[in-house]
């Protein structure tokens, strides 16, 4: 079993990433103009069968191709790139606050949640702290 980390450092998970997003921007500019994907090729200057690789996961474009095709579906090809190690960092901030929020169910404005308990209703302070959430009773 490969850890999240790990995954985050081949080589195959950002290819498929940005595969998947390439398939995601094409098919919804395909939707939202109305074009079928022959269509598609024309204006292009493709084949169909290069636009049904693209929308089968099988495309492996240089980076002209790609800036085209951004360019083609009205997409700015902007890249962003970013230190490794910080982006691991946010990547398990945020898989942290996904999978404790839905667990407590919290609705956080502002720092503050509303506390049912019985019949009474209070709120309360939530900040995080590392790997933990510090809750208190708010002032």
């Amino acid at each position: 079993m490969i850890t999240r980390e790990e995954l985050l450092k081949t080589e195959e998970y950002w290819f498929e990433t940005i595969q998947n997003e390439i398939y995601r921007q094409v098919e919804a500019y395909l939707r939202e103009n109305n074009l079928t994907q022959s269509q598609f090729a024309e204006k292009l200057g493709v084949t169909k069968g290069y636009v049904s690789q693209i929308l089968n996961g099988n495309y492996n474009a240089t980076l002209k191709k790609l800036i085209e095709l951004s360019l083609t579906i009205e997409i700015a090809p902007v890249f962003d790139f970013q230190n490794l190690n910080e982006y691991i960092k946010e990547d398990f901030q945020k898989r942290y606050e996904m999978q404790y929020n839905p667990l407590f169910n919290l609705t956080v404005m502002q720092n503050r949640v509303p506390l049912v308990s019985g019949s009474a209703s209070n709120l309360i302070d939530v900040k995080p702290a590392g790997n933990y959430l510090i809750i208190s009773e708010a002032a």
